[in-house]
């Protein structure tokens, strides 16, 4: 397993650092920086902070994707399904959350509501043309290759 570093800068000392849940997690999960327990309404989006900035290298990028626990147990997720964190940003890194449930959801202080994974990326150069190839597939799209 390759380990780059990743410079983190706290915007508020009470910020939580992101940490490995275990040895081989591939996401480190992102802490909530609230200030009292916060309440989402079902179909309710609320931006949570984490009072932290990083600095990702060229190359790379950070991807904030749902914690499953907290999708399945309480139905928040990530309202745009999966963050994309570009190296050059350099503000705050913060989770907008939806709850997806019929009822009222609470997030605490200091409360696990995502996780960063960090992935090489290749930028592509658009080139126009007039044709593509043919494959066997050709156009076909949603369900064209069957549930079975």
């Amino acid at each position: 397993m390759q380990k780059i570093k990743l410079k983190v800068k706290k915007l508020d000392e009470r910020a939580k650092l992101p940490a490995y849940g275990t040895a081989f997690s591939a996401g480190a999960d992102l802490y909530a920086l609230l200030d009292c327990s916060t309440t989402i309404l079902p179909g309710e989006t609320f931006l949570v902070h984490t009072g932290l900035a990083m600095e990702i290298a060229e190359g790379y990028a950070g991807f904030v994707f749902a914690r499953s626990g907290l999708a399945l147990k309480k139905g928040l997720a990530p309202s745009n399904k999966v963050g994309v964190i570009d190296s050059d940003y350099r503000g705050e890194i913060c989770v907008a959350l939806h709850n997806h449930s019929a009822a009222e959801q609470t997030i605490e202080p200091y409360e696990r509501i995502a996780q960063l994974v960090i992935l090489p990326y290749t930028a592509a150069e658009f080139e126009q043309v007039r044709e593509l190839s043919d494959t066997v597939r050709g156009e076909g799209g949603f369900g064209s290759t069957g549930r079975k």
